[in-house]
């Protein structure tokens, strides 16, 4: 019988090797699939540490990430800010149900939920409700405000529910 620091190795490498499963059906080669999952952690590596990590030269590297740019499989770079750091400790989960779902009424709602600045995501959904939105606000009031102020005047809406993380456990990038 293993150890929970055997089986938590054993989970990281089942989960290394379902990412890369993923990465080659989608297909990219084993270099490029180590250099998507290198930068996922590392996005301010050098090219020199990318390809070290990889075993490429740097110069090898450089070429395949800007391949990997140029295609799309790379979106971009951003810094992950640390939204409590900023007083905002309380994510919120709101689901939204629209009076119908034309491309119109999808529309004019996508378009007025990019405004909202506590709104870190929005996703359409299938099943009982139209969307989920997930917020980040520094306490009870502030998510008072965000209703009162923005939600309640979404357009299309006919109904908020709405869900209060206790802890987030897992979010963003992993470490």
């Amino acid at each position: 019988m293993g150890t929970n620091r055997d089986k938590n190795a054993q989970f990281e490498q089942d989960s290394r090797d379902s990412w890369t499963r993923n990465a080659l059906t989608a297909g990219f080669d084993e270099l490029d699939a180590g250099i998507l999952r290198f930068l996922e952690h590392n996005g301010r590596a050098t090219n020199y540490e990318v390809g070290e990590a990889v075993g490429l030269s740097a110069s090898a590297a450089s070429r395949r990430i800007q391949a990997l740019e140029a295609s799309g499989a790379i979106r971009g770079y951003r810094a992950l800010v640390d939204d409590r750091m900023l007083g905002k400790h309380m994510t919120v989960y709101i689901r939204v149900t629209l009076e119908r779902q034309s491309a119109a009424v999808l529309g004019a709602f996508e378009t007025a939920v990019r405004h909202c600045r506590e709104i870190v995501s929005c996703h359409l959904l299938a099943g009982q409700y139209d969307y989920i939105l997930v917020a980040r606000v520094s306490g009870i009031d502030d998510y008072g405000r965000l209703h009162q102020n923005d939600l309640s005047h979404l357009p299309g809406v006919t109904r908020l529910e709405t869900s209060f993380a206790l802890r987030d456990v897992l979010e963003g990038g992993r470490t």
